[in-house]
């Protein structure tokens, strides 16, 4: 099979599509289940001794094209589609790790993957160990005989901290552990964890794969293995799949990708220097700025910085509220990726689920806010941004 450009493979994907009826657009399978030509067939399909299609759940041809076009994309064997995010942050842990077993994982991550690990994990009788992985000392003494898997996510939500890769996949392989790497923030076309030696990526497809601000969604990507493995225990049992419709509407937003992507980090570039250079911004969190420990990483391990900036205002609390509420063209909402300009306040918002201490820890400040910069013109977000200041 002919070897495409990202770009290319983001609209035709691995295999290109042709429709018996010659539709451009590959259809919607907007069905909860498939019909057998006889109960032999179908207790073949049941048997895996036929391939095709049984009950969506457990597969569909609509969600089968978008986990070949990001699996291809990430370099990886296979995907699998999932409900939410946190459906893919969740099947990637818990169909791996059982009672007893011990995971690592960085001690800054979006809020609910936190959640997840600090508060679900352990009612399960799984262990886990927060470290801070810029520090690969901390990531050797944190290691156990029951150590089963590391997990990080790079760019680190929010603080824009970015992950030595080749390092955490090294150390992963050194101590025979399953590392796993949350993607969401860079997308394949600016970062590829494959690379660098890591077994397992995720991303919640809600955002930049997305695109549009209209779907909630999750992927998982990794060697044909795991991903069966996730697909017939998790997956299957616990039911976090994806609906055709949204499968549906990712594989349309990523045509799209690349472009947004190039858009994203050239706005977010000349965003991120204007606030660095503001009097009332005491500091900016943004990989593409020469100023950020992250830079030295752009251009082997990162394509790119990515769309979403933190930044420190110099002032209290409720001045830092007061800028979020002053601002008109920015929208204040959680999420990232959309077309929309989005800023938000991550220790009320986002990472409330870690106590003032844990937030701390994370270097999520009460005075930290994050924006993902959008597709408007870089001029007219620079223009809200430097109006919201004046309001305090």
């Amino acid at each position: 099979m002919k070897k495409y450009d990202d770009n290319t493979q983001c609209i035709h994907g691995p295999a290109h599509f042709d429709d018996p009826h010659g539709a451009l657009t590959a259809p919607l399978y907007q069905t909860s289940t498939f019909k057998f030509k006889d109960a032999a067939q179908g207790a073949a399909r049941f048997a895996g001794e036929e391939p095709g299609y049984i009950y969506t759940r457990l597969g569909n041809p609509t969600t089968r094209e978008l986990e070949q076009k990001v699996a291809a994309l990430e370099g990886m064997d296979d995907a699998a589609a999932t409900a939410t995010g946190m459906g893919a942050v969740s099947a990637s842990v818990l169909s791996f790790l059982e009672q007893g077993d011990h995971l690592i994982a960085s001690s800054a991550l979006y809020g609910c993957s936190f959640a997840l690990f600090s508060h679900m994990l352990p009612k399960f009788g799984i262990d886990v160990t927060f470290v801070d992985m810029t520090d690969e000392a901390q990531l050797q003494a944190a290691v156990t005989p029951k150590t089963k898997m590391v997990f990080a996510e790079t760019p680190i939500n929010p603080n824009m901290t970015v992950l030595d890769l080749s390092m955490i996949g090294r150390f992963a392989k050194q101590h025979k552990l399953l590392s796993v790497i949350d993607n969401t923030f860079l997308t394949p076309l600016l970062q590829k964890p494959k690379q660098f030696g890591i077994d397992i990526v995720v991303h919640s497809a809600t955002k930049y794969l997305n695109g549009h601000g209209d779907v909630v969604a999750g992927l998982v990507c990794g060697c044909a293995e795991h991903i069966e493995l996730i697909k017939l225990t998790v997956l299957k049992d616990i039911g976090a799949t994806i609906s055709p419709h949204d499968a549906w509407l990712i594989n349309r937003g990523l045509k799209t990708l690349a472009v947004r992507m190039a858009r994203h980090c050239e706005s977010a570039q000349k965003v991120a220097e204007f606030l660095e250079k503001h009097p009332k911004v005491s500091q900016v969190f943004y990989p593409g700025l020469p100023s950020h420990p992250g830079y030295k990483y752009l251009g082997e391990q990162m394509k790119g910085a990515g769309g979403v900036i933190a930044f420190e205002i110099a002032g209290t609390l409720a001045q830092g509220e007061a800028f979020i509420n002053a601002t008109e063209l920015c929208t204040l909402a959680v999420s990232l990726g959309d077309p929309e300009t989005l800023i938000q306040h991550p220790a009320s918002m986002t990472h409330s689920p870690y106590t003032p201490e844990e937030r701390q820890a994370a270097g999520i400040s009460d005075s930290l806010i994050r924006i993902s910069v959008g597709l408007e013109a870089a001029e007219d977000i620079i223009a809200d941004l430097e109006s919201a200041f004046k309001a305090f």
